[in-house]
């Protein structure tokens, strides 16, 4: 890579302990040449989210797994965007029903909100925002944004993926997110094509 990284080779530590990010990502850098480590491997705890918008908290997750391992960091913020709770819950989806990475409860919370709410006014997307640090003080570090459209489902539908896949309905596919293919959701959805904008970035940078 460039010389803004480190000498630690292609080693970089993904900064997350979400089960199901890093089954995805595992799976979609699966071709590349990179050595990607959980942060759980360092003993790296969770860092704090406290920023207000998604690339914020993607931010403050890089610099914290690259501070505590010494290597590039890669976190992604990611979450979903409902219209007609004014994008709620947004940064807060993973702990929209009080604890953080409750699927079960997040889902019920978000049927519960749009009980009331018809078919035609419940658009929503996913977003994802990754973001690569090469160091801890990286003062630039590369971004990729990305965002998949679809809308609420009225019930659950689906067994694959996690967090609100099963409620979200993908027009393009007529099914939910978690009745999917693996690869197929990867190819199309919001992380998939973050992931994608970001690879192609560090290559740019290895030539």
């Amino acid at each position: 890579m460039s010389n803004r990284n480190n000498t630690k080779g292609n080693k970089v530590v993904l900064a997350s302990s979400n089960a199901g990010k890093l089954r995805e990502f595992t799976r979609m850098l699966s071709d590349v040449h990179f050595n990607i480590i959980p942060q759980s491997e360092f003993k790296v705890s969770d860092a704090i989210e406290d920023g207000l918008t998604f690339v914020e908290n993607a931010i403050i997750k890089a610099r914290h797994a690259a501070k505590h391992t010494g290597l590039p960091a890669l976190a992604d913020d990611s979450g979903i965007e409902v219209d007609a709770l004014m994008g709620r819950p947004g940064i807060y989806s993973a702990r929209y029903a009080g604890e953080h990475g409750d699927d079960e409860a997040n889902n019920d919370k978000l049927l519960e909100e749009l009980a009331d709410v018809t078919e035609e006014a419940r658009t929503a997307r996913f977003r994802c925002c990754i973001v690569y640090m090469h160091h801890a003080e990286d003062p630039s570090p590369l971004i990729a944004d990305a965002s998949w459209e679809g809308r609420i489902l009225f019930e659950r539908s689906g067994e694959n993926g996690f967090g609100y896949d099963p409620l979200f309905y993908v027009p393009t596919h007529h099914t939910s997110s978690a009745e999917l293919d693996p690869d197929e959701k990867n190819r199309i959805s919001h992380r998939g094509i973050a992931l994608r904008d970001m690879l192609q970035q560090l290559l740019k940078e290895q030539t």
